[in-house]
Protein backbone atom coordinates (compact mmCIF):
# COMPACT_ATOMS: atom_id res chain seq x y z
CA UNK A 1 0.00 0.00 0.00
CA UNK A 2 1.02 3.62 -0.42
CA UNK A 3 0.92 6.14 2.44
CA UNK A 4 -2.12 7.92 0.97
CA UNK A 5 -4.14 4.75 0.52
CA UNK A 6 -5.42 3.16 3.75
CA UNK A 7 -6.24 -0.50 4.14
CA UNK A 8 -9.92 -0.93 3.24
CA UNK A 9 -12.60 -1.95 5.75
CA UNK A 10 -12.54 -5.68 6.35
CA UNK A 11 -8.74 -5.75 6.57
CA UNK A 12 -7.22 -7.49 9.58
CA UNK A 13 -5.20 -5.64 12.20
CA UNK A 14 -2.97 -7.92 14.27
CA UNK A 15 -2.38 -7.04 17.90
CA UNK A 16 0.55 -8.51 19.81
CA UNK A 17 -0.64 -8.57 23.41
CA UNK A 18 -4.00 -9.37 24.89
CA UNK A 19 -4.47 -6.87 27.74
CA UNK A 20 -6.89 -4.00 28.14
CA UNK A 21 -4.93 -1.77 25.76
CA UNK A 22 -5.35 -4.38 23.04
CA UNK A 23 -9.02 -4.73 23.98
CA UNK A 24 -9.72 -1.03 23.52
CA UNK A 25 -7.65 -0.96 20.32
CA UNK A 26 -9.74 -3.81 18.89
CA UNK A 27 -12.94 -1.97 19.78
CA UNK A 28 -11.68 1.18 18.04
CA UNK A 29 -10.65 -0.84 15.00
CA UNK A 30 -14.13 -2.32 14.73
CA UNK A 31 -15.54 1.21 14.61
CA UNK A 32 -13.55 1.76 11.41
CA UNK A 33 -14.65 -1.55 9.93
CA UNK A 34 -11.48 -3.52 10.67
CA UNK A 35 -11.21 -6.98 12.14
CA UNK A 36 -8.60 -7.83 14.75
CA UNK A 37 -6.51 -10.92 15.41
CA UNK A 38 -4.86 -11.08 18.84
CA UNK A 39 -1.69 -12.98 19.71
CA UNK A 40 -1.29 -13.60 23.44
CA UNK A 41 -0.12 -16.37 25.77
CA UNK A 42 -3.25 -15.81 27.90
CA UNK A 43 -6.24 -17.94 26.90
CA UNK A 44 -8.52 -15.54 28.78
CA UNK A 45 -6.98 -12.37 27.37
CA UNK A 46 -9.32 -9.34 27.61
CA UNK A 47 -8.51 -8.34 24.02
CA UNK A 48 -9.40 -11.78 22.69
CA UNK A 49 -12.96 -11.37 23.99
CA UNK A 50 -13.65 -8.56 21.49
CA UNK A 51 -11.46 -9.70 18.57
CA UNK A 52 -12.58 -11.73 15.57
CA UNK A 53 -9.81 -14.27 16.11
CA UNK A 54 -7.07 -15.06 18.61
CA UNK A 55 -3.93 -17.14 18.73
CA UNK A 56 -3.00 -18.42 22.17
CA UNK A 57 0.72 -19.16 22.25
CA UNK A 58 3.89 -18.01 24.02
CA UNK A 59 5.47 -15.00 22.36
CA UNK A 60 8.64 -17.06 21.93
CA UNK A 61 6.76 -19.53 19.66
CA UNK A 62 8.01 -18.19 16.32
CA UNK A 63 5.97 -20.64 14.24
CA UNK A 64 2.76 -19.38 15.85
CA UNK A 65 3.95 -15.81 15.36
CA UNK A 66 4.48 -16.43 11.64
CA UNK A 67 1.07 -18.08 11.29
CA UNK A 68 -0.43 -15.08 13.06
CA UNK A 69 1.41 -12.70 10.72
CA UNK A 70 0.20 -14.58 7.64
CA UNK A 71 -3.41 -13.92 8.69
CA UNK A 72 -3.15 -10.13 9.16
CA UNK A 73 -2.64 -7.12 6.91
CA UNK A 74 -0.75 -5.01 9.44
CA UNK A 75 0.34 -5.59 13.03
CA UNK A 76 0.91 -3.48 16.11
CA UNK A 77 1.65 -4.18 19.78
CA UNK A 78 0.01 -3.14 23.02
CA UNK A 79 2.95 -3.50 25.41
CA UNK A 80 6.74 -3.37 25.28
CA UNK A 81 7.69 -6.84 26.45
CA UNK A 82 7.17 -8.61 23.12
CA UNK A 83 10.49 -10.31 22.22
CA UNK A 84 12.29 -8.62 19.34
CA UNK A 85 12.79 -12.00 17.63
CA UNK A 86 9.01 -12.43 17.58
CA UNK A 87 8.51 -9.00 16.07
CA UNK A 88 11.14 -9.79 13.44
CA UNK A 89 9.30 -13.02 12.56
CA UNK A 90 6.05 -11.10 12.14
CA UNK A 91 7.76 -8.43 10.04
CA UNK A 92 8.78 -11.11 7.52
CA UNK A 93 5.12 -11.41 6.48
CA UNK A 94 3.32 -8.19 7.50
CA UNK A 95 4.24 -4.58 8.27
CA UNK A 96 4.61 -3.90 12.00
CA UNK A 97 3.85 -0.38 13.21
CA UNK A 98 5.52 1.02 15.24
CA UNK A 99 8.70 -0.72 14.13
CA UNK A 100 10.95 -3.15 15.95
CA UNK A 101 13.45 -0.32 16.39
CA UNK A 102 10.96 1.77 18.38
CA UNK A 103 10.27 -1.27 20.53
CA UNK A 104 13.99 -1.96 21.03
CA UNK A 105 14.56 1.57 22.31
CA UNK A 106 11.61 1.52 24.71
CA UNK A 107 12.32 -1.96 26.09
CA UNK A 108 15.57 -0.97 27.77
CA UNK A 109 15.85 2.02 30.10
CA UNK A 110 19.54 2.59 29.40
CA UNK A 111 19.04 2.55 25.62
CA UNK A 112 15.92 4.68 26.00
CA UNK A 113 17.61 7.39 28.07
CA UNK A 114 20.65 7.48 25.82
CA UNK A 115 18.34 7.90 22.82
CA UNK A 116 16.41 10.73 24.50
CA UNK A 117 19.59 12.56 25.53
CA UNK A 118 21.00 12.01 22.03
CA UNK A 119 18.17 14.17 20.66
CA UNK A 120 19.19 16.95 23.06
CA UNK A 121 16.22 16.29 25.37
CA UNK A 122 16.80 16.40 29.10
CA UNK A 123 16.23 13.58 31.60
CA UNK A 124 17.11 13.17 35.25
CA UNK A 125 20.81 12.34 35.76
CA UNK A 126 21.30 8.62 35.30
CA UNK A 127 23.90 5.89 35.07
CA UNK A 128 23.85 2.29 33.95
CA UNK A 129 24.81 -0.39 36.47
CA UNK A 130 26.03 -3.77 35.24
CA UNK A 131 27.97 -4.87 38.33
CA UNK A 132 28.97 -3.76 41.80
CA UNK A 133 32.01 -2.11 40.22
CA UNK A 134 29.68 0.58 38.85
CA UNK A 135 28.18 1.62 42.19
CA UNK A 136 30.57 4.41 43.14
CA UNK A 137 30.63 6.18 39.79
CA UNK A 138 26.86 5.82 39.35
CA UNK A 139 26.10 7.30 42.77
CA UNK A 140 28.47 10.17 42.11
CA UNK A 141 26.69 10.92 38.84
CA UNK A 142 23.12 10.82 40.15
CA UNK A 143 23.51 12.05 43.71
CA UNK A 144 21.13 11.04 46.52
CA UNK A 145 18.37 10.17 46.83
CA UNK A 146 18.09 8.07 43.67
CA UNK A 147 15.91 5.34 42.20
CA UNK A 148 17.38 2.02 41.09
CA UNK A 149 15.36 0.49 38.25
CA UNK A 150 15.87 -2.73 36.34
CA UNK A 151 16.89 -1.92 32.78
CA UNK A 152 14.16 -4.17 31.40
CA UNK A 153 10.69 -5.52 32.24
CA UNK A 154 9.73 -3.13 35.04
CA UNK A 155 6.28 -1.52 35.03
CA UNK A 156 3.75 -0.09 37.51
CA UNK A 157 6.50 0.42 40.06
CA UNK A 158 7.86 -3.13 39.79
CA UNK A 159 11.63 -3.57 39.67
CA UNK A 160 12.26 -0.22 41.35
CA UNK A 161 13.89 0.61 44.69
CA UNK A 162 14.52 4.01 46.26
CA UNK A 163 18.12 4.53 47.37
CA UNK A 164 18.46 7.27 49.96
CA UNK A 165 22.22 6.89 50.42
CA UNK A 166 25.07 5.39 48.35
CA UNK A 167 25.77 2.96 51.17
CA UNK A 168 22.32 1.39 50.54
CA UNK A 169 22.98 0.79 46.85
CA UNK A 170 24.35 -2.75 47.33
CA UNK A 171 21.20 -3.75 49.21
CA UNK A 172 18.97 -2.22 46.52
CA UNK A 173 20.97 -4.07 43.85
CA UNK A 174 20.26 -7.37 45.61
CA UNK A 175 16.56 -6.46 45.85
CA UNK A 176 16.27 -6.13 42.06
CA UNK A 177 17.99 -9.48 41.62
CA UNK A 178 21.43 -8.08 40.71
CA UNK A 179 20.09 -7.49 37.21
CA UNK A 180 21.47 -4.85 34.87
CA UNK A 181 19.88 -1.63 36.04
CA UNK A 182 19.71 2.13 35.73
CA UNK A 183 20.26 4.46 38.66
CA UNK A 184 18.31 7.72 38.30
CA UNK A 185 18.61 10.82 40.41
CA UNK A 186 15.34 11.52 42.23
CA UNK A 187 13.69 14.61 40.76
CA UNK A 188 12.15 17.31 42.95
CA UNK A 189 9.19 17.75 40.64
CA UNK A 190 6.13 19.94 40.86
CA UNK A 191 3.96 17.59 38.83
CA UNK A 192 4.07 14.63 36.46
CA UNK A 193 2.63 15.10 33.00
CA UNK A 194 2.39 13.12 29.78
CA UNK A 195 1.71 13.81 26.13
CA UNK A 196 0.37 11.27 23.64
CA UNK A 197 1.24 11.96 20.00
CA UNK A 198 0.30 10.08 16.84
CA UNK A 199 2.49 9.98 13.74
CA UNK A 200 1.19 8.88 10.35
CA UNK A 201 2.88 7.23 7.39
CA UNK A 202 3.78 10.54 5.77
CA UNK A 203 5.29 11.93 8.97
CA UNK A 204 2.28 14.03 9.97
CA UNK A 205 1.71 14.29 13.73
CA UNK A 206 -1.18 15.08 16.06
CA UNK A 207 -0.80 15.46 19.82
CA UNK A 208 -3.36 15.38 22.60
CA UNK A 209 -3.28 18.06 25.26
CA UNK A 210 -0.73 17.45 28.06
CA UNK A 211 -2.32 15.74 31.06
CA UNK A 212 -1.35 15.56 34.72
CA UNK A 213 -0.78 12.18 36.35
CA UNK A 214 -0.94 11.10 39.97
CA UNK A 215 0.78 7.85 40.92
CA UNK A 216 0.48 5.81 44.09
CA UNK A 217 2.78 2.86 44.84
CA UNK A 218 4.14 3.16 41.32
CA UNK A 219 0.70 2.73 39.70
CA UNK A 220 -1.14 5.48 37.86
CA UNK A 221 -4.22 6.37 39.87
CA UNK A 222 -5.63 9.57 38.36
CA UNK A 223 -5.12 11.49 35.12
CA UNK A 224 -6.48 15.02 34.78
CA UNK A 225 -6.95 16.57 31.34
CA UNK A 226 -5.69 19.16 30.78
CA UNK A 227 -2.67 19.53 33.05
CA UNK A 228 -2.62 22.69 35.14
CA UNK A 229 0.35 24.22 33.34
CA UNK A 230 0.90 27.34 31.28
CA UNK A 231 0.25 27.34 27.55
CA UNK A 232 3.96 27.92 26.98
CA UNK A 233 4.91 24.86 29.03
CA UNK A 234 2.18 22.80 27.32
CA UNK A 235 3.63 23.78 23.95
CA UNK A 236 7.11 22.81 25.08
CA UNK A 237 5.91 19.41 26.31
CA UNK A 238 4.09 18.75 23.03
CA UNK A 239 7.20 19.77 21.13
CA UNK A 240 9.26 17.21 23.04
CA UNK A 241 6.76 14.49 22.12
CA UNK A 242 6.81 15.47 18.44
CA UNK A 243 10.63 15.40 18.38
CA UNK A 244 10.78 11.96 19.97
CA UNK A 245 8.20 10.51 17.58
CA UNK A 246 10.13 11.88 14.61
CA UNK A 247 13.45 10.72 16.07
CA UNK A 248 12.11 7.18 16.31
CA UNK A 249 10.66 7.44 12.79
CA UNK A 250 7.57 6.07 14.48
CA UNK A 251 4.35 5.18 12.68
CA UNK A 252 1.69 4.80 15.35
CA UNK A 253 1.33 6.20 18.82
CA UNK A 254 3.86 7.45 21.37
CA UNK A 255 3.27 8.56 24.95
CA UNK A 256 5.98 10.58 26.68
CA UNK A 257 5.97 10.76 30.48
CA UNK A 258 7.65 13.88 31.86
CA UNK A 259 8.44 15.69 35.09
CA UNK A 260 7.86 19.41 35.50
CA UNK A 261 10.47 20.58 37.98
CA UNK A 262 9.93 23.29 40.56
CA UNK A 263 12.11 25.52 38.39
CA UNK A 264 9.70 25.01 35.49
CA UNK A 265 11.92 22.72 33.45
CA UNK A 266 10.71 19.59 31.63
CA UNK A 267 12.55 16.28 32.07
CA UNK A 268 11.52 13.16 30.18
CA UNK A 269 10.98 10.11 32.38
CA UNK A 270 9.86 7.33 30.02
CA UNK A 271 8.44 6.75 26.55
CA UNK A 272 5.89 4.15 25.43
CA UNK A 273 5.30 3.48 21.69
CA UNK A 274 1.74 2.24 22.21
CA UNK A 275 -1.56 3.33 23.79
CA UNK A 276 -1.06 4.44 27.37
CA UNK A 277 -3.07 4.43 30.57
CA UNK A 278 -2.82 8.21 30.79
CA UNK A 279 -4.63 8.49 27.44
CA UNK A 280 -7.77 6.57 28.42
CA UNK A 281 -9.67 9.82 28.99
CA UNK A 282 -9.62 10.43 25.21
CA UNK A 283 -12.26 7.72 24.68
CA UNK A 284 -14.92 9.91 26.27
CA UNK A 285 -13.53 13.45 26.02
CA UNK A 286 -12.38 13.53 22.38
CA UNK A 287 -14.02 12.76 19.05
CA UNK A 288 -10.99 10.58 18.19
CA UNK A 289 -9.61 8.44 21.01
CA UNK A 290 -5.96 7.45 21.34
CA UNK A 291 -7.00 3.93 20.27
CA UNK A 292 -8.70 5.06 17.07
CA UNK A 293 -5.74 7.33 16.40
CA UNK A 294 -3.41 4.32 16.64
CA UNK A 295 -5.56 2.33 14.22
CA UNK A 296 -5.69 5.26 11.82
CA UNK A 297 -1.92 5.67 11.92
CA UNK A 298 -1.00 2.02 11.36
CA UNK A 299 -3.57 1.41 8.62
CA UNK A 300 -2.62 4.49 6.59
CA UNK A 301 -5.63 6.69 7.35
CA UNK A 302 -5.30 10.39 7.87
CA UNK A 303 -4.97 11.23 11.55
CA UNK A 304 -8.02 12.46 13.44
CA UNK A 305 -8.38 15.76 15.27
CA UNK A 306 -7.04 15.25 18.84
CA UNK A 307 -8.97 18.22 20.25
CA UNK A 308 -11.10 17.56 23.32
CA UNK A 309 -14.73 18.55 23.67
CA UNK A 310 -14.64 18.14 27.47
CA UNK A 311 -12.23 18.31 30.34
CA UNK A 312 -11.76 14.98 32.08
CA UNK A 313 -10.58 13.20 35.18
CA UNK A 314 -9.78 9.53 34.62
CA UNK A 315 -9.47 7.26 37.67
CA UNK A 316 -8.14 3.72 37.48
CA UNK A 317 -10.12 1.02 39.26
CA UNK A 318 -7.49 -1.08 41.02
CA UNK A 319 -8.24 -4.47 42.56
CA UNK A 320 -11.25 -4.41 44.86
CA UNK A 321 -12.22 -0.90 43.72
CA UNK A 322 -13.84 -2.48 40.67
CA UNK A 323 -16.51 -4.01 42.90
CA UNK A 324 -18.11 -0.55 43.03
CA UNK A 325 -18.97 -0.84 39.33
CA UNK A 326 -22.73 -0.72 39.83
CA UNK A 327 -22.60 2.49 41.86
CA UNK A 328 -20.24 4.08 39.34
CA UNK A 329 -22.48 3.03 36.44
CA UNK A 330 -25.37 4.86 38.12
CA UNK A 331 -23.39 8.04 38.72
CA UNK A 332 -24.46 10.93 36.43
CA UNK A 333 -21.66 11.95 34.10
CA UNK A 334 -19.45 8.97 34.89
CA UNK A 335 -18.15 6.91 31.95
CA UNK A 336 -17.37 3.39 33.18
CA UNK A 337 -15.00 1.02 31.36
CA UNK A 338 -14.43 -2.53 32.63
CA UNK A 339 -11.79 -4.78 31.11
CA UNK A 340 -13.48 -8.17 31.36
CA UNK A 341 -11.05 -9.49 33.98
CA UNK A 342 -12.63 -11.93 36.41
CA UNK A 343 -9.66 -12.46 38.74
CA UNK A 344 -9.43 -9.51 41.14
CA UNK A 345 -5.93 -9.09 42.60
CA UNK A 346 -4.28 -6.28 44.57
CA UNK A 347 -2.63 -3.83 42.21
CA UNK A 348 -4.41 -5.20 39.12
CA UNK A 349 -6.08 -2.69 36.79
CA UNK A 350 -9.68 -3.89 36.44
CA UNK A 351 -11.15 -0.87 34.69
CA UNK A 352 -11.35 2.88 34.79
CA UNK A 353 -13.92 5.64 35.10
CA UNK A 354 -13.78 9.01 33.36
CA UNK A 355 -15.73 11.98 34.68
CA UNK A 356 -16.32 14.82 32.25
CA UNK A 357 -16.87 18.54 32.70
CA UNK A 358 -17.72 21.05 29.95
CA UNK A 359 -14.86 22.67 28.07
CA UNK A 360 -14.95 25.86 26.05
CA UNK A 361 -12.07 27.57 24.28
CA UNK A 362 -11.07 30.78 26.08
CA UNK A 363 -12.57 33.87 24.51
CA UNK A 364 -10.17 35.79 22.28
CA UNK A 365 -8.77 38.91 23.94
CA UNK A 366 -9.93 42.19 22.48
Amino acid sequence: MTPDRPFPPGSVVGILGGGQLGRMTAMAAAKLGYRCHVLSPDAGAPAAEVAVSATTAPYEDLESARNFAASVDVATFEFENVPLDTLAAVEELAPVRPSAEALRVSQDRAIEKAFINGLGIATAPWAEIRSADDFEAAAARTGSPAILKTARFGYDGKGQVRVDSPRLLAQAWRTVGEERAVLEGAVAFEREISVTVARGLEGETAAYVPVENLHRDGILRVTTAPAAISSALAGEAAGVAHRLAAGLDLFGLLTVEMFVTRAGDILVNEIAPRPHNSGHWTIDACAISQFEQLVRAVTGHSLGDPARHSNAVMTNLIGEEAKAWAAIAGEPGACLHLYGKTDIRPGRKMGHVTRLTPFQEPAASV
